[in-house]
């Protein structure tokens, strides 16, 4: 099958381009595939982080000649521009991944007139179908992008509620969980992870135990909440929060927070988006992740703690509590609870959970293999 993955890719740093380049992988192992990404993926006066662009080598590359740089999501005449272009590739399938109406635009008029007069189908992989942020128009726009498309991905139960109130026609579409990151390296040893923290930042960690919040900080990741649970924590466990993720939040009152609760010593704050290549030595120094979230559908971070076997404390919101099985591979807590998240810390230490929850992921993350995924996606496809 001829396919052409429309969406975020390198030089386009984040999660989204990470998913696109593993997803254009394994794709492309039986088809041939070809990536339209994005030459400007938002204007600079929306974009909240401080750049768009990735600064080292990714992980993972998609071959040159494979990744066209092509698409601005605010020119309509680049929109018809690119149309054209993929158009001449006459593909069979067209895939986005979607998470936020803003894009509705860009990607209905390029995949009305990719499709106009041929056979091409348009499938969707959403992230979200409701944005975790609204804003005025979101029903509108979302509305009018679905109207062009033949086939849904969705990844947790939540976002396929979400796509019920839209698929009004019963498009057809398959839940298919988010599959694993594996583009990171192996996972080494504590030890060696956190002694090169150490060495590469100003961190001691002694035998103090490491507790990881991972990604962009927004509101809705609920950060604020662990902060105000580390006073609590502190009184059973010596324990270091490590914080390895760009601010799209005003910064200063999490800096605050941290002064006025008297815990900055025990907080290291990597406030930057994590290099690919750094990424493994943060989730192999830690004990357990905590994702405290009072908003999500799914969170690709997950994915990454289940990659290095690590359990995680997560909230019950969105598919996060699909992922984490509780008691199994994780606790599950109630979100906006300071003494949910401080209790669920003192019990994984107090009970020695990390190594059993550890073992029970290495059987559970099978069911997140990239290859079920896209035999979904072709299945689906071939409908």
């Amino acid at each position: 099958m001829k396919i052409v993955i429309i969406g975020t890719a390198y030089p386009m740093r984040g999660g989204i381009a990470q998913y696109n380049s593993i997803l254009y992988k394994y794709l492309s192992e039986k088809n041939d595939v070809k990536v339209f990404s994005f030459k400007r993926q938002y204007p600079e006066f929306l974009f909240p982080g401080k750049t768009q662009f990735e600064t080292g080598e990714p992980a993972f590359k998609i071959p040159e000649d494979k990744n066209v740089i092509a698409v601005d999501s605010v020119n309509p005449f680049n929109w018809l521009f690119t149309a054209l272009k993929i158009r001449k590739e006459n593909p069979d399938l067209l895939i986005y991944k979607y998470w936020i109406p803003f894009f509705a635009p860009c990607f209905f008029t390029i995949s009305l007139i990719v499709k106009m007069f041929s056979k091409t189908k348009v499938l969707f992989i959403c992230d979200n179908v409701i944005p975790h942020e609204k804003r005025i128009g979101d029903k509108f726009f979302t509305k009018l992008v679905f109207s062009v498309v033949n086939y849904f991905i969705v990844q947790s139960q939540t976002v396929e509620k979400d796509l019920k109130i839209f698929n009004k026609k019963n498009k057809p579409y398959k839940l298919s969980p988010h599959p694993l990151y594996n583009i990171f390296g192996e996972k080494i040893d504590k030890a060696e992870a956190r002694k090169y923290i150490e060495e590469n930042y100003n961190v001691k960690f002694g035998t103090d135990k490491v507790l990881l919040f991972f990604g962009y900080i927004r509101k809705y990741k609920g950060l604020m909440y662990l902060l105000e649970a580390m006073p609590q924590i502190l009184k059973d466990n010596n324990v270091k929060l490590l914080i390895a993720g760009e601010f799209y939040d005003d910064e200063k009152p999490y800096r605050e927070k941290m002064k006025q609760l008297g815990i900055e010593d025990n907080i290291f704050l990597l406030s930057d988006f994590m290099p690919d290549e750094k990424v493994r030595y943060f989730f192999s120094a830690c004990d357990c992740l905590v994702l405290p979230y009072t908003d999500a559908t799914q969170s690709g971070i997950v994915q990454i703690a289940y990659y290095y076997d690590k359990p995680a404390i997560v909230t019950d919101v969105g598919g996060l509590s699909e992922v984490v099985v509780k008691d199994k591979t994780g606790i599950i807590i109630s979100p906006g609870s300071v003494n949910e998240i401080a209790g669920a810390v003192k019990r994984f230490y107090e009970e020695n959970l990390e190594e059993k929850f550890s073992d029970n992921i290495k059987e559970e993350k099978k069911k997140y293999s990239w290859e079920t995924f896209v035999e979904n996606i072709m299945n689906l496809a071939e409908k």
